[in-house]
């Protein structure tokens, strides 16, 4: 095992290693002036090497973060310190400079994992995993496939299960909702390797099970008056407001998903049948929904008065030519964004307020008027009532009927 070298050194190698991987050098500045800091307060305390404890204890003195900074928020001013305790950490523990994660558009795959991750990106396609999904769990992939590299890992066949350790505790401060999901696609990639005769072993039993259970978040949902007065504050005079409102009120009276809005095509329609019948884009099953009076009068002022004549298949176009679909990444959230502030609805910290926001309304106000977990797990069109169960966070009158008077139990004993 390779002796420790006193934090002055390990700070100087970290240092050596930022430039050859050409970081900015004003962010090495800011780094090294950092690392002078830590190593300033390490010769104080009398310690030699830089330790997790240390830095823990670094960053509780002079920033006022606790060890678990990671699940915590922190002082926008320890920033800097954080990554600085973690660049050190992760050069001692394997040697190498762990990026951190950012959304990279064209990434590069390195020469020697390009055959196997194109096959592995295939073999996604053949499962007809969605293209937000699969966008998702290739990132998370790319991110260990770039540790592999700096590891000098050439071959797939050269992981071992103390390299997918070490991977995972380079992890740990990361949400633990997100390290649940790092961990399935890290699963997952294994796994294919071994049916694909990639590797001699299974390496996805070397991933560590998370043993925590990450309880799914109350949804958030505004009242039904509150949904009202968002609707009120359209402008339906303008095509736009037209347009948006026939958007808004499919979501807010048929739980219809943004993805699904966005693909709605005009051969969806049935205006006989009074129906629109489409193929859900997240669980490929097919829905049919009722076009209510207001629904469908909204849909015929934006096709009468507010959609621009053109060729294009989907009801929904943008307003500015070139008229054409919404781009596959739009998540209309400014839509809601715009008349949640015209309506003067206040939006509490940590609530979530996109489009997906009134579809948990429709759920939770559902429910408050009784209809079944059933029912409403086919309205939204969840392929499971598990799905759904959330929705019962929502509904505190319910839960209330359901509490046990201790009086009453105590009378009956």
């Amino acid at each position: 095992m390779e002796k420790r070298k006193p934090i002055e050194v390990l700070a100087a190698e970290v240092i050596e290693k930022l430039k050859k991987l050409n970081y900015a050098y004003n962010t090495i500045c800011g780094l090294r002036a950092s690392f002078n800091r830590i190593c300033a307060f390490a010769r104080d305390r009398g310690d030699i090497y830089f330790s997790e404890n240390l830095g823990k204890e670094y960053l509780k003195e002079k920033y006022g973060c606790t060890k678990d900074y990671y699940l915590e928020s922190f002082p926008p001013k320890a920033k800097q310190a954080i990554r600085s305790i973690r660049l050190l950490g992760d050069y001692q523990l394997h040697g190498v400079i762990i990026r951190r994660i950012v959304k990279r558009k064209g990434y590069v795959k390195p020469p020697q994992f390009e055959e196997v991750l194109t096959a592995y990106e295939k073999e996604c396609e053949n499962n007809e995993y969605s293209i937000r999904g699969m966008r998702s769990r290739l990132q998370r992939l790319f991110f260990f496939v770039d540790y592999l590299s700096l590891r000098k890992v050439m071959a797939v066949a050269e992981i071992t299960p103390e390299i997918i350790s070490d991977y995972v505790i380079s992890i740990c401060p990361k949400h633990e909702k997100s390290i649940a999901a790092i961990l399935t696609t890290l699963r997952v990639f294994l796994r294919f390797l071994y049916l694909n005769r990639y590797t001699d072993k299974d390496l996805s039993l070397s991933v560590p099970k998370q043993n925590k259970y990450s309880y799914p978040a109350v949804p958030s949902t505004w009242d039904p008056a509150e949904v009202k007065r968002m609707l009120d504050a359209i402008d339906r005079g303008s095509p736009r407001g037209k347009r948006d409102y026939a958007i808004l009120i499919l979501v807010a009276k048929l739980g219809i998903r943004a993805g699904d809005i966005k693909a709605l095509k005009l051969s969806n329609l049935n205006w006989t049948a009074k129906t629109i019948t489409i193929t859900q884009k997240k669980t490929k099953v097919e829905v049919t929904y009722p076009i209510l009076h207001d629904v469908g009068w909204a849909l015929v002022d934006y096709l009468q008065n507010a959609r621009p004549v053109c060729d294009v298949p989907y009801l929904f176009v943008r307003l500015n030519a070139p008229f054409e679909a919404f781009g596959e990444n739009a998540n209309l959230h400014n839509i809601i964004t715009k008349y949640t502030r015209l309506a003067g609805l206040s939006v509490p910290r940590g609530k979530r307020h996109g489009l997906h926001s009134l579809r948990h309304s429709l759920a939770s106000t559902l429910l408050e008027q009784g209809a079944s977990l059933a029912v409403i797990s086919d309205i939204l069109g969840h392929v499971d009532s598990k799905s759904t169960s959330v929705y019962l966070h929502t509904d505190l009158n319910g839960l209330k009927a359901c509490a046990l008077d201790p009086e009453e139990v105590f009378l009956n004993a």
